[in-house]
C-alpha cells in the first residue's frame, strides 16, 4: 500500500464517486479504478460495493478510512516538521565544550542564537577538552567548542577553525608570598607550590605549553593539588594554597574584589623585560566528514560573528 493509494482511496471514500475522485485528484478515473482494485486485491477484501452506478463504502472501507486518514495526517505533520527543520524553526542542536570556554564564552553566543532561532533547542554538555573532542568525533556532538590541542589520533578526523582566544593568567591569592609583587620572574615560578587542573584540560595543556616554551619542564613544578574543576582550583588559591593559571575569563570578580591578585612573567629576576603571555585559540571543532545541519552552519556563524 502507497501514499498514493490512501490518498485515491481517501478522495473515492469522501465523494462514494469515481469520477469526481478523479477530478479533484487531477488523476484519471482508470487510475482512480486501478488503485483501489489493487488495494482490494491486495488484501482481498471489498472497499467499496458497487450498487448500479452508485457506490457505497463497506465495512472494510471504513476501517481503510480512519486508519488513512490518521496516516496521512502524519505524514502532513512530519514533512511540516522536515521543512520547519530546513528553516531554522525547530530542532536540536548538540553542543560539547570544554568546562571555562562553556561556563564563561559560551552562554552569550548560545543567547544570541537562541534569540534569532527561539524553536531551536539547545542542549550543551561540558567536560574536558579532550572529553569534548573524542565527543565530536564519535558524533555525540553537532559542534564542539575548545582549548588545547586535539589528540593527534583525532587530527585526521576533525575540523579545527579558530573562533576566539582564551588567556590564562598566574594568580594568587592574599595569603600568598607573591600577592603584593606585580611580577615575578619566570625562574621564579619553581620556588612555589602550584595547584593544576588534570592533564586532559585544555587549560592544563595551554599552561604546559606556554612552559615549555619559557624552558621549563612542567613535571619539575611542585604540584600541591590537582583537580578536575577550574572552579575548584581558583577556590584553593584564594585561600593562599599555591598559585594557578587561570583563565582569564572566569576570574574577573575576584580580581575586582582583590581575593586574586594576577602576575606578570617576565624572563628577568628583575622584573624588567619582555612580559610573557599565556594566550591560546579558542577552537570550533567538527567532523570533517559527517553531515552538517543547517542548525550547525547557523551556530557557526553566531560563534564567529557575535
Amino acid at each position: 500500500m502507497t501514499l498514493e493509494q490512501l490518498r485515491i482511496f481517501l478522495a473515492v471514500a469522501e465523494q462514494l464517486h469515481f469520477t469526481r475522485a478523479a477530478e479533484i485528484l487531477y488523476v484519471t478515473q482508470p487510475a482512480v479504478s486501478a488503485a483501489i482494485q489493487s488495494l482490494e486485491t491486495e488484501y482481498s477484501v471489498k472497499l467499496f460495493h458497487r450498487v448500479g452506478r452508485r457506490i457505497e463504502i463497506t465495512e472494510a472501507g471504513i476501517l481503510l478510512q480512519l486508519e488513512a486518514q490518521k496516516i496521512l495526517e502524519q505524514v502532513a505533520l512530519t514533512e511540516r516538521g522536515l521543512r520547519e527543520l530546513n528553516n531554522l524553526q525547530r530542532g536540536e542542536l548538540r553542543l560539547g565544550a570544554s568546562l571555562t570556554i562553556g561556563n564563561y564564552w559560551l552562554p552569550a553566543k548560545i543567547s544570541h542564537f537562541k534569540h534569532k532561532y527561539p524553536g531551536i533547542s539547545v542542549n550543551c554538555t561540558l567536560a574536558n577538552a579532550e572529553e569534548i573532542c573524542e565527543g565530536t568525533a564519535t558524533g555525540l556532538f553537532d559542534l564542539g567548542v575548545v582549548t588545547g590541542d586535539v589528540k593527534p589520533a583525532l587530527k585526521s578526523v576533525l575540523e579545527q577553525t579558530v573562533v576566539g582566544h582564551e588567556r590564562l593568567q598566574v594568580v594568587v591569592g592574599k595569603t600568598h608570598p607573591w600577592y603584593n609583587r606585580a611580577r615575578i620572574s619566570v625562574q621564579e615560578l619553581m620556588e612555589t607550590g602550584w595547584v593544576m587542573r588534570e592533564s586532559g584540560s585544555g587549560a592544563q595543556q595551554m599552561f604546559e605549553q606556554a612552559l615549555q616554551n619559557w624552558g621549563i619542564d612542567s613535571a619539575q613544578l611542585p604540584i600541591v593539588l590537582i583537580l578536575s574543576s577550574s572552579e575548584m582550583v581558583k577556590a584553593i588559591v584564594e585561600t593562599g594554597v599555591g598559585a594557578a593559571a587561570l583563565p582569564e575569563l572566569m576570574i574577573q570578580k575576584e580580581l575586582q574584589l582583590l581575593t586574586l591578585r594576577a602576575i606578570e612573567i617576565t624572563r628577568s629576576r628583575k622584573g624588567i623585560g619582555t612580559l610573557l603571555e599565556i594566550v591560546q585559540p579558542i577552537w570550533k571543532i567538527k567532523h570533517q566528514q559527517r553531515f552538517q545541519t543547517k542548525l550547525a552552519i547557523a551556530f557557526e556563524q553566531i560563534l564567529t560573528s557575535v
